[in-house]
């Protein structure tokens, strides 16, 4: 562990370059998916169908947004989401339809510290519990080590437990509870942390890669082997 000159123990200095910016989303291409940036006006009424298909309004309890009642209500919602300037939405676009089937965002993003969290995750129906929902999470992962950031965060709240199952599955590290950090929707949530730091990345993505070759798939498209993380 280094030093300081007045003896006391300080974090490893940082020597790799750290981001100029952003995570940038030109397309990332998949084999079952692209995510590609959002746009209302491209994406609004794929999504009106998707998020509509489900039963009940249960995908959107842990959302900051209620559900969308109409194609009109999720048109002015995806206009505010792209505007937004907390985030990057990221539109979930399966290649088998070319159509968007969910949304995931890069938000608390800060380059300064080479940190970027990947948050307001949404997928539709059709494609929770796919290859496709798993890649989408890759693509956007290896996007921002690509970039040069050093810390992907996800964050949740912490009576999620299909999130938290979720995080730990992708090879997040549980870090902690920040008790009644939120106020949503009139009710408190207390926040659960996972990350992935880059010294962990190149054995996450090689598994990410074997676990999503198509030889991993039988005929039915049913997995021969589970996602089997080294950290978790």
């Amino acid at each position: 562990m280094p030093h300081n000159e007045h003896g006391q123990p300080v974090g490893a200095p940082v020597t790799q370059p750290l981001p100029s910016g952003p995570p940038t989303v030109d397309p990332m291409i998949g084999r079952y998916c692209d995510v590609v940036r959002f746009s209302a006006a491209d994406h609004a009424a794929d999504l009106w169908s998707e998020f509509s298909a489900a039963p009940d309004g249960s995908d959107w309890t842990y959302l900051p947004d209620e559900p969308l009642e109409s194609l009109d209500a999720t048109r002015t919602w995806a206009e505010r989401i792209e505007a937004s300037i907390d985030m990057i939405m990221c539109a979930i676009i399966d290649r088998s339809t070319g159509r968007a089937v969910g949304n995931a965002s890069y938000q608390r993003i800060t380059p300064a510290w080479g940190s970027v969290e990947v948050g307001y995750v949404h997928f539709g129906r059709s494609m929770q519990r796919t290859p496709l929902a798993t890649e989408a999470m890759f693509l956007m992962m290896q996007r921002a080590f690509d970039c040069g950031y050093r810390r992907y965060e996800w964050k949740c709240d912490a009576l999620n437990e299909p999130s938290r199952a979720a995080a730990k599955r992708l090879g997040f590290s549980y870090e902690g509870l920040f008790r009644q950090a939120v106020v949503y929707k009139g009710r408190t949530r207390d926040t659960a942390w996972f990350s992935i730091i880059d010294t962990e990345w190149p054995a996450i993505r090689a598994e990410f890669e074997r676990w999503l070759d198509p030889a991993n798939f039988d005929d039915e498209g049913v997995q021969r082997t589970r996602l089997a993380m080294p950290v978790s």
